[in-house]
């Protein structure tokens, strides 16, 4: 049952990822928080979201993780053989979505305590502030790590996103970050997709470089801030798990997670 209505909304869901660092043999996304994946959760959200279309993209034990969710008809898939980054993930997806003309919004399948409320609200945002592309980014006491967003003089923009390794003293001094889920445009995130390259560190092509990309191209990026950052932390090893596990018993405590 679906709290929101978003049928011209194709949700991406990023769950390829193999998860190293959470010492197991099983794909990142079939570990289990308050039992039930960590996939499951964030498909829950979307189906109180009320989108029309969620195309998950798999990569590691694919069979495995499609096999999980062989009851859900709904859900198409696209596959990413080769994990080469967010950007690249969206690159496999493009025949999944085909011509699809409306908002796509990429979520990422490792966040188990995003809502569907703060889903609404940044779809709400994207579709207020006329951009290309919505990010929704988070406040954190310790940002270190993660992409600072520098917005733009109206409150409401993005001047641009700096990563910590490019970010000088004021910048790092930011404490409001890049969560990694975004609402775009698909027939503008289209245009630049091709235009990624994996010069970095990583070989890998960053969905957050599209940003830039776009603002390049005359478009705007907009940004809404998530109430609780608990929400937007990914899961990449059992402490953090534990740490989720904990914060879900909290939210339900206080109202639960719609």
């Amino acid at each position: 049952m679906s709290r929101f209505r978003h049928p011209d909304v194709a949700a991406l869901v990023l769950a390829a990822g193999m998860g190293k660092r959470m010492q197991s043999d099983l794909a990142k996304v079939l570990h289990e928080m308050a039992g039930r994946s960590l996939l499951a959760h964030v498909i829950e959200s979307l189906d109180l979201l009320g989108v029309g279309r969620r195309v998950v993209v798999v990569g590691h034990q694919r069979d495995k993780v499609r096999a999980a969710f062989a009851h859900r008809d709904d859900l198409e898939w696209a596959v990413q053989a080769e994990q080469r980054g967010t950007g690249h993930a969206c690159m496999m997806a493009e025949p999944a979505l085909g011509e699809f003309t409306g908002t796509l919004l990429v979520v990422c399948g490792d966040t188990p305590l995003l809502t569907a409320t703060t889903l609404h609200q940044l779809l709400e945002t994207h579709a207020s502030s006329g951009a290309a592309v919505t990010v929704l980014s988070m406040r954190l006491p310790d940002p270190k790590g993660y992409g600072r967003i520098v917005r733009a003089a109206d409150g409401v923009g993005i001047e641009r996103i700096v990563e910590e390794k490019d970010a000088d003293a004021t910048q790092k001094a930011i404490d409001e970050v890049n969560s990694g889920i975004y609402a775009f445009s698909y027939p503008a995130l289209v245009t630049v997709l091709g235009q990624l390259t994996s010069d970095n560190s990583q070989g890998e092509y960053y969905l957050t470089d599209t940003v830039a990309l776009l603002q390049q191209r005359g478009a705007r990026a907009a940004v809404r801030c998530a109430d609780d950052p608990r929400e937007l932390l990914g899961i990449n090893t059992p402490d953090q798990l534990a740490e989720a596990e904990a914060a879900w018993r909290d939210l339900e405590r206080r109202g639960g997670h719609a």
